[in-house]
C-alpha cells in the first residue's frame, strides 16, 4: 500500500467524522455469520467489505470470527475458495487474504429447521469460548444474504436459537437487504414478521446506495456550506434529476427482475434515499434518529404520483430471455416526476429516472437552477446553471457556469467548476459502499439504514403505481438497446422545464 494510502487509511479509521453521541467499536468477541454464504451477493459484496475491514484494522483476528451459513454441501475449505477470487489478488495482498480466510468456518443446514441452527449456535459459541467470552457479552452480527421471502423463517430460527443468551452488555444484530417487499402491503407483512421477533434498534434494513461517498457527502454539502443555504429551495431550482442508467440488460436474471422491475428494484429504494438527502430539511442534530425524522416527513409531504407524469418503458429484446414471460409488462425503464408539496419544494419538479440497456452508465444528481432574469448577454441558449453529483463512475461534483469565451469578443461559453474525486484526492481508496455500512452496524449507528415508518412511506408513494402497472394498465413502451430510452420520456422532461444543453459535454479531467 502507498504511503498516502496508508496515511488516508489511518486517518479514515482513528479521525473520522464522529459526534459526542455517535457510537464507536466496541471491544471483544465479535461474531459475524453471513447467511446465504454461498450465494453471489455474500460472495461479491459482503465477504469483500469484511476482508476490506479486516485489512484497515477494523476487525481484529484475536476478537472476530466469521460463520457462513447455507444449504449447500460443502467444507470450510472449499467455501473459502469459492471467496478467493473475489478478493485481491496481488501478491502484497496474499498474507492478508489467507488470515482472512481462515477466520471463516461453515455450516451447513437448512432455513427452516432447528438442526442447522443449532449447530450453528454450537459453532459460534465454541468460537466465543475460545476467545475468552463471559457468556452474555458477546456480539453477534447476522447478516442476511438471501431472499425476502425466506427472512421471517429464518429470523424466527435465530430467535430461538442463536440469540447472544443475556444481556450482558453483548447484542445481537441482524441485517436484511432489499427488496424488502413488493408493495405497501407485503412490506408491511414482512415488518411486523420480524418485528415480532427483534427490536426496530436490532433492525438493519440496508440500502448499499447510502453507504456511497457521494451520497454521504450529501449532507455535508447542503448544512455545512453557507453558499447552498440560501439557494437550494423553488425560489432559485427549476429542477432536479437523480438517473440511473445503466449500458447493460438483465445479462442472464432476467426470471428475477421480471419478479420486481425498475421501479421496484432502483427507483423505490436507491433514488428515492438520495431523493430524501437532496429534499429533506436540516435535522436538529447528527444522530440516526433525528436524521431519519426529516427524511420520514419529505416523503409524507410527496403527493401521489400522476399518470401523465410517468413514463415506462421495455427495452427490445428483453423478452428474448428464456426466463423472461412471453407477455412481460415488466418495464426496465421508468421516468417519473415526484412533487413536493411544502415550503421549499412546492413546484419544483423531482424527475427519477432509471433504466437498463442504455447508452451510456452512470448514477448522478443533476441540479438544475432557473434562469438569470434580465439576461443582458443573450446566453440563456446555452443553458442554464447546474450542479452535478456524480455517483459513480468518475466520482466528482461540479457546477456548470456560464462564462466570457477567452479572446477579443465578448461571448460566453459553458463550463464548469469541477472537484473530481481522482484528481483532488490522489492516493485516496474511497470504502466500498457494503464496508461502510457493515462497520455501522457493528458500531450501532443506524444513521444509513432504512427505519420501518420510512420504509412504509416510501411504499406508500409508488404502491398505487405499480398495481396498476402489474394489472396491466400501463403498457412500457419498447426502446432500442443503447438509446437514451423511450422519447417520450425526453418530452416529458421537457415538459417538466428541464432544459438541456445540446453543446456542453463534461469531461473527467485526467491526472
Amino acid at each position: 500500500m502507498a504511503s498516502g494510502e496508508w496515511h488516508c487509511e489511518k486517518r479514515f479509521k482513528n479521525e473520522s467524522f464522529r459526534n459526542e453521541d455517535e457510537n464507536v467499536l466496541e471491544t471483544g468477541c465479535l461474531s459475524i455469520i453471513v447467511l446465504g454464504a454461498s450465494g453471489d451477493l455474500a460472495k461479491k459484496k459482503t465477504f469483500p467489505a469484511l476482508f476490506n475491514l479486516y485489512g484497515k484494522g477494523f476487525l481484529q483476528s484475536d476478537e472476530v470470527h466469521i460463520s457462513g451459513y447455507a444449504r449447500t454441501k460443502i467444507s470450510d475449505d472449499e467455501l473459502r475458495d469459492r471467496i478467493r477470487g473475489y478478493l485481491p489478488q496481488s501478491k502484497e495482498d496474499a498474507e492478508d487474504v489467507s488470515k482472512f480466510l481462515q477466520l471463516i468456518k461453515y455450516v451447513t443446514g437448512s432455513y427452516d429447521t432447528a438442526e442447522g441452527f443449532q449447530a450453528l449456535d454450537k459453532a459460534i459459541t465454541e468460537q466465543e469460548i475460545s476467545k475468552n467470552i463471559r457468556e452474555g457479552l458477546s456480539r453477534r452480527l447476522f447478516y442476511l444474504a438471501l431472499p425476502p421471502s425466506v427472512y421471517p423463517q429464518v429470523c424466527k430460527m435465530i430467535k430461538s436459537y442463536c440469540m447472544n443468551k443475556s444481556d450482558l452488555g453483548g447484542w445481537t444484530r441482524i441485517v436484511v437487504e432489499k427488496p424488502f417487499g413488493k408493495d405497501l402491503a407485503s412490506a408491511e407483512e414482512l415488518s411486523s414478521q420480524i418485528g415480532e421477533l427483534f427490536d426496530e434498534p436490532q433492525i438493519y434494513r440496508i440500502d448499499h446506495y447510502l453507504g456511497k461517498e457521494l451520497v454521504q457527502n450529501l449532507l455535508v454539502l447542503r448544512f455545512a456550506n453557507r453558499l447552498f443555504l440560501p439557494l437550494w429551495n423553488r425560489d432559485n431550482i427549476d429542477n432536479v434529476q437523480i438517473v440511473f442508467r445503466e449500458d447493460f440488460g438483465t445479462e442472464g436474471r432476467g426470471g428475477y427482475f421480471d419478479q420486481y422491475g425498475i421501479i421496484r428494484d432502483i427507483i423505490q429504494n436507491h433514488l428515492l434515499q438520495v431523493f430524501c438527502l437532496v429534499a429533506m430539511e436540516k435535522p436538529v442534530s447528527l444522530k440516526p434518529e433525528h436524521i431519519r425524522d426529516e427524511k420520514v416527513k419529505v416523503l409524507q409531504s410527496v403527493i401521489p404520483i400522476k399518470d401523465k407524469e410517468v413514463v415506462i418503458g421495455q427495452y427490445e429484446g428483453y423478452k428474448d430471455d428464456p426466463t423472461v414471460p412471453d407477455n412481460s409488462n415488466t418495464p426496465t425503464f421508468a421516468t417519473m416526476i415526484l412533487r413536493i408539496h411544502n415550503e421549499r419544494w412546492e413546484g419544483v419538479p423531482f424527475i427519477l429516472k432509471a433504466g437498463k440497456a442504455l447508452n451510456s452508465r452512470k448514477a448522478e444528481i443533476r441540479v438544475q437552477f432557473k434562469d438569470v432574469p434580465g439576461d443582458i448577454f443573450k446566453c440563456q441558449k446555452q443553458g442554464r446553471n447546474e450542479f452535478v453529483i456524480r455517483l459513480q463512475p468518475s466520482e466528482a461534483m461540479y457546477m456548470k457556469l456560464t462564462v466570457k469565451q477567452p479572446g477579443l469578443e465578448m461571448s460566453t461559453a459553458q463550463s464548469e467548476l469541477d472537484l473530481s474525486y481522482t484528481q483532488r484526492y490522489q492516493g485516496v481508496v474511497i470504502p466500498e459502499a457494503y464496508e461502510r455500512l457493515i462497520l455501522d452496524t457493528i458500531k450501532g449507528d443506524q444513521q444509513h439504514f432504512v427505519r420501518r415508518d420510512e420504509q412504509k412511506a416510501a411504499w406508500e408513494i409508488f404502491t398505487p403505481l405499480l398495481h396498476r402497472i402489474d394489472d396491466g394498465e400501463f403498457k412500457p413502451i419498447p426502446y432500442k438497446m443503447g438509446s437514451r430510452g423511450p422519447v417520450e420520456a425526453d418530452e416529458l422532461l421537457e415538459g417538466a422545464g428541464y432544459v438541456q444543453t445540446h453543446d456542453y459535454i463534461w469531461i473527467p479531467p485526467s491526472l
